[in-house]
């Protein structure tokens, strides 16, 4: 099903209310898309325009209000939401600040404490002086810190934001599966991405706003460039990376293959990434922690070899395809049911590296694959 039923949000808003209340908060300020969309389902593209700021607050009590511009109106009318105030957007003289600080001192007391998320992975869209312009409107009010609430309820999903999830990963799934249609010897890479993003929508995709990859002799050298015109070649190794959406929530996950046959280090490095995924699936139960991931992996993948040095091997996923916790050594981060976290480790392989990833859900018991599990063997085309 697609969308959410008004009980998701009005949950939602509720378990927001009490962390605030718990933080002495009188009113989350919401201004990015995912935040945003966190608390009404208001789903559309137009946020790729950084011309217009949008805002959400979370008062207290009640439902959240949203001061959008008028171009958004008839659109967030089809959500939960009941009081919508707009602005003629875009105003270079006051772009919906002042209509924005009468909002919140509507519903914020003389002495309220107005919370936006500031921590790691965070950023506020809207600009640097319309933050002073607002500040200078509030009066006694402090614009303050969420402590992390917003981290803590997007961290944790809801049955059907699992469901979408892994929607997703289904959609991907089946077009990992069609690779072989569009791969060869002698097929540019750029083309591949194309096509593959073509499959994508086929199998039932929105959208395609992540692909990543790489193919060289041997591995690849890094994850994270263009596709080059560069034709594939035997003894390549293809990788393609998709983080596809449907309807609003993400899949991240990869899938390797060798272009002919493939050697035999490759071989084994990448049955010893499917034994690094495995180790940290084992123990990715409620109690555990990221880093308790990241070490499980690792050990698995400096093991008579060497780590790809690519920061973290894993993070969680949902409305965005990178989302809090990180698996790396520092984080703390206790594993809870409805969690959804990537896998992703990486190895070198001589010069070059391999990448493996799978999308897994942390349940009261065994954790889940929501991504189609694949064995140790890489697949030759």
């Amino acid at each position: 099903m697609r969308g959410f039923q008004p009980s998701e949000f009005s949950a939602r808003t509720r378990r927001a209310q009490e962390l605030m209340d718990a933080a002495g908060l009188s009113a989350l300020l919401l201004t990015t898309e995912t935040d945003v969309r966190y608390f009404t389902g208001y789903l559309t593209r137009f946020w790729e325009s950084p011309t217009r700021p949008w805002y959400l607050i979370v008062p207290a009590t009640g439902k959240p209000v949203a001061v959008i511009p008028s171009i958004g109106q008839a659109l967030m009318a089809k959500t939960w939401l009941d009081d919508i105030r707009t602005w003629t957007s875009p105003d270079l003289q006051d772009d919906g600040v002042s209509l924005l600080a009468d909002a919140l001192m509507e519903l914020t007391p003389a002495d309220g404490r107005i919370a936006v998320p500031d921590g790691h992975e965070t950023h506020v869209r809207m600009p640097l002086a319309d933050i002073e312009r607002l500040r200078g409107k509030l009066g006694a009010r402090e614009i303050a810190s969420d402590f992390g609430i917003l981290r803590q309820l997007r961290m944790v999903k809801s049955e059907a934001e699992i469901a979408k999830i892994e929607t997703a990963c289904h959609i991907a799934g089946k077009a990992f599966a069609r690779v072989p249609e569009i791969v060869g010897a002698g097929i540019p890479l750029d083309e591949v991405f194309r096509k593959f993003q073509m499959l994508c929508l086929e199998e039932g995709a929105d959208w395609v706003p992540y692909l990543a990859g790489g193919a060289e002799q041997g591995g690849y050298s890094d994850v994270i460039s263009p596709a080059s015109s560069e034709p594939l070649a035997v003894g390549d190794v293809l990788m393609l990376d998709t983080g596809l959406v449907w309807d609003g929530y993400f899949s991240d996950f990869d899938r390797n293959w060798a272009i002919g046959p493939a050697r035999s280090d490759v071989k084994s490095s990448y049955a010893r990434l499917i034994e690094a995924s495995d180790a940290a699936f084992e123990i990715a139960r409620p109690g555990a922690t990221a880093a308790d991931l990241f070490y499980a992996m690792n050990a698995v993948l400096t093991k008579d070899a060497g780590s790809t040095d690519a920061g973290r091997l894993g993070h969680g996923l949902g409305m965005s395809l990178t989302e809090w916790p990180s698996l790396i050594p520092t984080d703390d981060t206790v594993l809870q049911p409805g969690m959804v976290l990537t896998l992703e480790p990486g190895i070198a392989v001589g010069n070059k590296i391999l990448v493996h990833e799978e999308n897994i859900v942390i349940t009261e018991g065994t954790p889940r694959f929501i991504s189609p599990r694949i064995g140790p063997e890489i697949i030759e085309i």
